[in-house]
């Protein structure tokens, strides 16, 4: 296993253990932070086990941060114009 996945299970286990705490913020500090080291520990992972791997890094990375990107997703639909699908 290369350093970019160990690295990437260690992100994914931290993640999880953040989750667990009770938060009254709802998380949302934790999760800016878990998105700073996680986008650029994605592009290593791609970097070094090429883009199928980093696509499964991705799903991974998506179920546990999912309501940042569920946010994202509506803010996008929102500047382009488009209906947002709930």
């Amino acid at each position: 296993m290369t350093l970019s996945l160990s690295l990437a299970c260690l992100w994914c286990i931290l993640a999880n253990v953040i989750a667990m705490f009770p938060s009254k913020k709802k998380h949302w500090p934790a999760a800016y932070v878990l998105m700073a080291f996680g986008v650029p520990l994605l592009g290593l992972v791609v970097w070094e086990n090429g883009i199928w791997i980093g696509l499964l890094v991705l799903a991974a990375a998506v179920s546990i941060l999912r309501w940042p990107v569920l946010h994202l997703w509506r803010w996008m639909r929102s500047v382009t114009g488009a209906p947002i699908a709930r």
